[in-house]
């Protein structure tokens, strides 16, 4: 039977719920200093012994009784015989007894007869590490509770404690499940999906920590579950079942916990990561988490590490907020808390967010976030330009040299900001594939660095300027090309519909994936329907759309659309043929303060560079002739 959500709790009020009704048993262990970085300590460590254990000296040079140099000046020099007055002495060695001063080698004149001259006197320690200068024996090194540092192993050793007792790790079993699940690195079969969930969360654990234990991958059988998880509770002491949280016919995760033990709730009040499972068995806390890849992590993070920190007696760490500016507008459902995940960058002496992909399942949303804009629950969103706090993802110094890419999807804008990060390790490019009319508002807009945009005007049978002109008709930029690139049919292995023009996508009523509103590719196939007396309604699946090239390229190796137009690398990528259709200029659209730029200047110079444009033009349907060339600009 389908279990539906018995709640829609709020985040924070799910946590406390958690908190208050689980505990994890406490164990210490013995370790050697060495191995105890990052570990939390059971007790207070007390210094066995003092650092230094004797006195030594700080410096090398003579150790001398001071009193013996009183008087010594410019103008009457002390002359000390060696052995009697003064001994040599390096840094680190027993400060001889009758002595009690260093003076340092650089202020000694050594005569002829080994006597040694001086001009000022020395004072009573000068340049002595005292008995326990830097650990005194019986003092509190560290205390109880604490996160040992590098530093404080060092100290630890100094004051004689070569091992010590810590908190073990709680041990945390991740239980995989689905029929559908296999191994990373099995053979992917169509319907299969790869389990790479839990070796995230088992890296989240393991940082937090703890120490995770991946077990074998559980089909959607409710009594190989239940042996699972009753396994698991007998070993450890925190049980992670992935998938099987929802309210599918085969989702039984919510039945097992509930059967084993209690369910604190089922639902929480966010999105991504609403169907989430808090309960207990044996007051041992088991967390049912999503099977979508971003509601699983985020899920992981609200209520996972924070139990492991408090089991840790460590304070949650917080990330660092930043205020941006937002480059497009935000959009969200009342009664719901929202995490979306953003790119930002320092455009024009501010901050400017955009969002990425929002589905649940997209896990490239967050290798390339930034930070992560949270929705109240009591809101509907925010607009473009408006100004909101992001949750940083990366150090806030580092976005000072995060460059925002806007405008149409091109491969080569990756490998541009592969080569960037060669040239200066602090630049960075994110892009934003919003399509190139979007990206020339975002330039002109100041929220971004830089807009690929291929735009055909049919009228002047030009591309890019015109509309350029019309959108921002006194904005001072500089058009750049960067390719030309050829646009043409993505359709299956050995093109077996044996598509060539237009009319035959529309008379033999091929499935077709288009491209976003505002895109190049859309506006160029619009231009081919016009050219050949078409509608959009005669071509089957004209409404469907995708943001790149690549995701249309997916849809059409996935069997979900017959043909989509697109770029040659696209297919390749995915094994599928390509039928070449027009050729089109990509052109680089820069304000003119950018373009005035270091960063701008490292971007051209990559341009022009031999070894890049043959990287380009290996991937197949790129002519870089004109790259760098500059197409027109407004100053």
């Amino acid at each position: 039977m389908r279990k539906v959500y018995l709640s829609n709790t709020p985040r924070k009020e799910a946590l406390q719920i958690f908190l208050n009704g689980v505990e994890m048993p406490c164990r210490t262990e013995k370790l050697p200093v060495a191995e105890t970085p990052g570990r939390v300590t059971a007790e207070n460590v007390f210094a066995k012994f003092s650092m230094p254990a004797y006195h030594s000296a700080a410096m090398d040079g003579i150790a001398v009784l001071a009193g013996k140099t009183f008087g010594a000046s410019d103008q009457t020099p002390l002359y000390l015989h060696p052995g009697e007055d003064y001994k040599n002495i390096n840094t680190g060695e027993l400060l001889p007894p009758g002595f009690d001063a260093v003076i340092k080698v650089e202020e000694l004149q050594v005569l002829d007869d080994q006597r040694i001259e001086i001009i000022a006197p020395a004072t009573p320690w000068q340049h002595v590490r005292a008995v326990g200068e830097d650990v005194v024996a019986g003092e509190l090194i560290v205390p109880a509770q604490h996160s040992l540092r590098p530093p404080d192993l060092g100290a630890l050793l100094a004051g004689g404690v070569t091992e010590l007792e810590v908190l073990s790790k709680p041990k945390v079993a991740v239980i995989p499940s689905g029929s559908e699940i296999v191994s990373a690195g099995q053979e992917r079969k169509k319907g299969s999906i790869p389990d790479f969930n839990s070796t995230v969360i088992a890296s989240f654990l393991k940082q937090w920590g703890a120490e995770p234990f991946i077990q074998p991958i559980v089909p959607d059988v409710p009594e190989e579950l239940k042996k699972a998880v009753a396994n698991a509770l007998k070993k450890f002491d925190l049980v992670i079942i992935n998938a099987g949280s929802s309210a599918g016919e085969k989702d039984y995760t919510f039945s097992i916990i509930e059967e084993l033990g209690e369910v604190f709730l089922h639902g929480v009040a966010t999105r991504p990561g609403k169907p989430t499972i808090l309960g207990r068995v044996n007051k041992k806390p088991v967390v049912g988490l999503p099977g979508y890849p971003v509601s699983a992590y985020l899920s992981l993070e609200w209520f996972v590490q924070p139990l492991i920190y408090r089991h840790l007696a460590l304070p949650l760490p917080q990330r660092e907020k930043l205020p941006v500016t937002l480059g497009r507008r935000v959009v969200s459902e009342v009664g719901v808390e929202e995490f979306v995940r953003m790119t930002i960058g320092f455009v024009n002496d501010r901050y400017i967010a955009n969002p990425l992909t929002r589905g649940a399942g997209v896990t490239m949303s967050l290798v390339r976030a930034d930070g992560l804009l949270v929705i109240p629950a009591n809101s509907l969103g925010f607009e473009q330009d408006q100004n909101v706090e992001i949750e940083l993802y990366r150090p806030q110094e580092e976005l000072l040299h995060n460059l925002l890419a806007s405008g149409s999807h091109d491969l080569i804008i990756d490998l541009l900001a592969t080569e960037l990060k060669k040239r200066d390790p602090r630049l960075s490019l994110s892009s934003a594939h919003l399509g190139s009319m979007a990206g020339i508002a975002a330039v002109g807009r100041g929220q971004a660095h830089l807009a690929g945009v291929h735009l055909f005007d049919p009228t002047t049978k030009e591309y890019n300027w015109p509309y350029i002109n019309k959108l921002l008709p006194e904005k001072k930029l500089h058009l750049i090309n960067l390719a030309y690139r050829m646009q043409g049919w993505i359709v299956p292995e050995g093109n077996p519909d044996g598509l060539e023009t237009i009319h035959q996508l529309a008379d033999l009523k091929l499935s077709f994936i288009n491209r976003q509103k505002g895109a190049g590719t859309r506006l160029l196939f619009d231009h081919l329907l016009q050219e050949a007396n078409l509608l959009p309604e005669q071509i089957y699946g004209y409404e469907r759309e995708e943001y790149t090239h690549l995701n249309v390229a997916a849809a059409v190796a996935a069997g979900t659309a017959r043909v989509g137009l697109g770029i040659l690398p696209a297919a390749k990528a995915f094994g599928l043929d390509f039928v070449p259709l027009i050729e089109e200029r990509y052109d680089l659209l820069l304000s003119e303060s950018f373009y005035n730029s270091d960063e701008a200047k490292f971007l051209l110079e990559i341009i022009i560079a031999p070894n890049f444009q043959q990287l380009v033009e290996a991937m197949g349907g790129y002519s870089m002739r004109d790259a760098g060339k500059i197409i027109e600009k407004r100053s």
